[in-house]
């Protein structure tokens, strides 16, 4: 593969345009080239077979200062560097061409010019990025010391002064050995603690020890605490001891619950959050023990995890920019001719792109400490956790979706053709079919194509670089491609089909007419099977996943009392579109819980009750994404929640009337149908592509549309905008009642209810595509992750600070 091409897959997709523009500098060069076969064909073509004398390693990545050339000592210099100085922007380099004279020398200078440009983006760039990390780096000290300080205070609740000092002492030691790392009186081996290392200045790895040593060293004695070994530390860096450093910290209320939300909206507003002072120390002693600590380790490891992933992605930034620079000089030179990569890559090496140790310096430090205090010294478990491994890609689940996909498709051929043999659309049994056994597995048919939608989705995302797993929040390792949605998606898809055939095959061969009572269990059986393969615990068939399902499902459920984050209220958004699923499921309730499927008889549209449900049902989705409107407009103030609650109010509304249309009939409750519907859809056609797209921008580049595009093809959002207005509107047809006369009503409805899932799925790219250029105009590529301790008073502007830097990741 060309580099140009690794050079863009590798890239942080939110950081696409902080990156060295490679492309822009090879199109100056091919201009470079053209200019050059113009005038001299002869030379250069001769040029062009010689060997270029740049050696092949990257010069940026392969450092050796002492081995190069001065400038005089460079033969037929080309380029003068100079390096100025500006305040709180560090080193800007600026490159003089000294060949401008030459024919062809002022595209040579826009290149440098270019060039120039780059790298003081590039390092601009990556020095913010650094010097954001040290600080986070600085705030992550004082939570493993304030969580150590916690863990001693709580495991020694009879221990104070000295005492509990030297336990203190004993635990931050970064120099203890894993068999005497633990500080309780019952002497624990299983509990191994080290704190963060107390200095963060990662220059020079012989300075690290040194300023983790200290040049003053005393011997501990943790006799008192249950610790017979003795310890050096350096006594200057903790000079507080827990109880001091617990006065200053707060813990944060980082495990949401609704009965924690309505504590927060009754709590008296003078009501401070807990905190750690003498007198309520009393009481922390006597109620937190060992699961408190433990909970609060595990939150810390997931910081630690996610800081790690931050280092790592700010290193492949400087690694890939790097190997840019060197592979865009040694294209010059092979143009040109021109010896100027040496001289300039030399500049790079230099700058604080290529000459800063700080990440490297941190990503050791974070492993040693993390495997010290959250793998028990395991360095491979550590590292398991730290890093990952990328998701294979495995043939198996490819052959297996093609299978299922043949299956399903044959099973459908095979219904079609049972159907139009044994002629029931013309036969009464045939409609009583349709009105009784046809809507239950209609619930089979929203599910897979919303799952095909879904996986059409991810393919198209990856392919146009939408980092949907950042968005979702999903863990590294563990979101599905779109192979294993399409398997999955595929086998529910041949479970229904191979259903739907046998409950038609016993039900009109005449010789087992008198097991209609079973057969008609079969659509229960697979409800069953698929609720009970959803919140499987064990770990089979994408646990992760599924239970990431299950917990945005019930956020949904119990909105407003939880915080709404992208995932929730983009999964409440799907649901809206499967309100004819919801129906079915309340048919399945009433159908079997009745004894319908006994009697075959449609008893369940004349029960009152059903009736009822059949409103309700329909707008709980809706009524869940208001919830979540009222909830984002108490947290972030922001006016455009309201209007986007009345969005969903108005839908709301239309929904009732023409359910109540539905089920009533009447001219009037006709009008009010047509009336109500039209508004919904003309407000929710324009917010989603004003507003959740970010469409139809008046002063944008892209005519009609915004100024960033992911698709190239500007025809592909005109031709979805066209079709969202279409698809909208095309449920309309439910009120007016237009029916196709080859067409059973049920039969109709279940197409318009797929058109609205087909609706859905293109709303669903365009989304989270919009959302993911959001992310790329902020840079933000990190998940924020909440810290489990604050300090306050003195440091209380500190981590304020911290936390918008947070949200600006």
């Amino acid at each position: 593969m060309k580099f140009g091409k690794e050079f863009k897959k590798q890239m942080v997709p939110e950081w696409t345009e902080a990156y060295m523009d490679y492309n822009g500098l090879k199109r100056i060069l091919r201009e470079v080239r053209g200019y050059k076969q113009t005038k001299h064909p002869a030379t250069h073509n001769k040029a062009s077979q010689k060997k270029p004398t740049l050696d092949k390693t990257f010069r940026g990545l392969h450092k050796e200062a002492s081995n190069l050339p001065s400038k005089g000592d460079i033969e037929d210099q080309v380029i003068d560097v100079n390096t100025l100085q500006q305040d709180g922007s560090g080193q800007i380099y600026k490159t003089k061409f000294l060949r401008q004279s030459e024919e062809g020398g002022e595209v040579e200078v826009m290149f440098f010019r270019k060039l120039d440009e780059e790298l003081n983006k590039v390092c601009n760039f990556y020095k913010d990025k650094v010097e954001a990390l040290m600080h986070e780096a600085a705030v992550l000290k004082k939570q493993m010391d304030a969580f150590i300080a916690l863990r001693v205070k709580v495991e020694n609740p009879d221990l104070n002064g000295s005492s509990l000092k030297r336990c203190y002492l004993s635990n931050v030691s970064s120099k203890m050995p894993p068999t005497s790392t633990t500080c309780s009186r019952d002497r624990n081996p299983g509990r191994e603690y080290v704190g963060l290392i107390p200095e963060v200045d990662t220059n020079d790895d012989h300075q690290q020890e040194e300023s983790t040593a200290g040049p003053e060293v005393n011997s501990v004695s943790t006799a008192g605490c249950g610790c017979d070994h003795r310890e050096e530390v350096n006594k200057d860096d903790y000079k507080e001891d827990p109880l001091k450093i617990l006065e200053h910290v707060k813990i944060n209320n980082t495990l949401e619950s609704p009965i924690s939300t309505i504590k927060g909206v009754f709590k008296d507003s003078k009501e401070e959050d807990l905190s750690f002072n003498k007198e309520e120390l009393r009481k922390v002693e006597e109620q937190l023990r060992h699961v408190f600590v433990e909970f609060y380790h595990e939150q810390l490891r997931h910081v630690f995890v996610e800081f790690y992933h931050k280092l790592r992605l700010l290193k492949h930034y400087s690694f890939m920019n790097l190997a840019a620079f060197s592979k865009i000089m040694k294209k010059y030179e092979k143009i040109t001719t021109r010896r100027a990569a040496r001289l300039y890559m030399r500049i790079v090496d230099d700058s604080y792109l290529g000459n800063s140790d700080e990440v490297t310096g941190l990503l050791e430090r974070v492993e040693t400490t993390f495997i010290k205090n959250f793998s028990k010294s395991n360095r491979r478990e550590g590292m398991k956790l730290l890093r990952p491994k990328a998701k294979r890609e495995r043939h198996r689940v490819t052959f297996f979706s093609g299978f299922f996909l043949g299956c399903s498709i044959a099973l459908l051929v095979a219904i079609v053709l049972i159907i139009e043999a044994h002629n029931l659309m013309d036969k009464e049994e045939g409609t009583q079919y349709m009105e009784n056994i046809f809507p239950l597995y209609t619930l089979f048919a929203y599910i897979v194509l919303h799952m095909l939608m879904y996986a059409a989705n991810i393919y198209f995302w990856r392919r146009y670089r939408v980092n949907y797993p950042f968005i979702f929040g999903f863990k590294r390792g563990t979101e599905l491609g779109y192979r294993e949605v399409f398997l999955l998606s595929t086998g529910l898809a041949v479970l229904a089909s191979a259903g739907f055939l046998a409950n038609l095959q016993l039900d009109t061969d005449s010789s087992t007419r008198d097991y209609k009572t079973i057969t008609e269990l079969v659509p229960l059986v697979l409800v069953i099977f698929v609720l009970v393969i959803t919140f499987c615990p064990l770990n089979i068939l994408y646990r992760s996943s599924r239970f990431f399902f299950i917990k945005c499902i019930f956020r949904c459920i119990c909105a407003p009392l939880y915080q709404v984050t992208l995932p929730d209220f983009f999964l409440a958004d799907q649901l809206t579109s499967q309100v004819p699923a919801f129906r079915s499921f309340e048919l399945y309730i009433c159908y079997y819980s009745l004894g319908e499927y006994s009697r075959r008889q449609s008893k369940c549209l004349s029960h009152g009750v059903y009736n009822t449900f059949y409103f309700i049902v329909a707008v709980i989705p809706y009524w869940l994404r208001f919830l979540q409107c009222i909830r984002r407009l108490c947290e972030d103030k922001d006016a455009m929640h309201v209007y986007n609650g009345l969005k969903y109010f108005s839908t709301i509304v239309a929904v009732i009337i023409r359910t109540a249309f539905e089920l009533k009939k009447g001219m009037a409750w006709m009008v009010l149908a047509l009336v109500s519907s039209s508004v919904a859809a003309l407000i929710n056609t324009y917010w989603d592509i004003v507003i959740d797209w970010g469409l139809l921008r008046r002063q944008s580049k892209n005519k009609y549309l915004r100024d960033k595009l992911v698709v190239s093809h500007k025809s592909v959002y005109f031709v979805a905008m066209i079709l969202n207005i279409a698809l909208r509107f095309a449920w309309m047809q439910l009120v007016l009642e237009f029916r196709l006369r080859s067409l059973h009503k049920m039969t109709t409805i279940t197409i318009f209810s797929c058109l609205e899932i087909i609706r859905r799925g293109i709303w669903s790219f365009f989304r989270l595509e919009n959302e993911h250029l959001n992310n790329v105009g902020k840079y933000r590529a990190f998940k924020s992750v909440p810290l489990p301790f604050s300090y306050y008073e003195t440091d209380n502007d500190d981590d304020d600070d911290d936390d918008d830097d947070d949200k600006n990741d």
